[in-house]
């Protein structure tokens, strides 16, 4: 989950860097402001959700592959304590299918981590078009032409006038966009 704050600390990072492009006015201070990205990825409801879906089938898969993983061990036990009382030829055909098993056990863990870096990576995706969509209208609404993003982990940005911070104002907004998104549908 480390990784998932770091990869939403740099979709932050990017979203100012992008943002940083358009030209600067006179008026500057009036239109550039910040975001503390630590604060808003820790109490975003949409990140919070995410998160909590990618503990949930990492210790799924997790559980999966540790009662395998028992259940072969339980097995190569059981080969060891028979294997003086079987011929050769049962040896060798349950050597080769322990060994089939324990390979197929690997292919598992692999490909179920696999799979779960490629979830993280399209909800980081996710993640990061739900923060640029909202801002792209908060900034319009606000008239702002740059968001910068701070955050202790990867700073970018060492100070700012906290007359700037919009963490609460932006975390609120997409929040509350969150709930519309998950609100169940009104009963007729």
């Amino acid at each position: 989950m480390k990784s998932l704050i770091i990869v939403a600390s740099v979709i932050l990072t990017s979203l100012a860097a992008s943002a940083q492009t358009a030209p600067a006015a006179a008026s500057a201070a009036n239109t550039i402001v910040f975001v503390n990205s630590d604060s808003l990825i820790n109490n975003y409801d949409y990140y919070k959700a995410v998160r909590f879906n990618l503990q949930d089938l990492s210790q799924k898969a997790q559980a999966e592959i540790t009662a395998k993983g028992t259940a072969f061990q339980k097995e190569v036990a059981a080969y060891q304590k028979s294997a003086s009382s079987l011929n050769l030829a049962q040896r060798t055909t349950t050597e080769k299918r322990l060994a089939t098993k324990q390979q197929t056990l690997q292919a598992l863990s692999q490909n179920t981590a696999k799979q779960l870096q490629d979830e993280e990576a399209e909800q980081n995706s996710k993640l990061y078009d739900h923060i640029a969509a909202y801002l792209k209208t908060y900034t319009k609404t606000k008239g702002y032409k740059i968001v910068l993003t701070y955050s202790k982990a990867n700073p970018s940005m060492l100070y700012g006038d906290e007359s700037l911070d919009v963490t609460k104002e932006v975390l609120a907004g997409l929040n509350e966009e969150y709930k519309k998104e998950t609100a169940p549908a009104p009963v007729k």
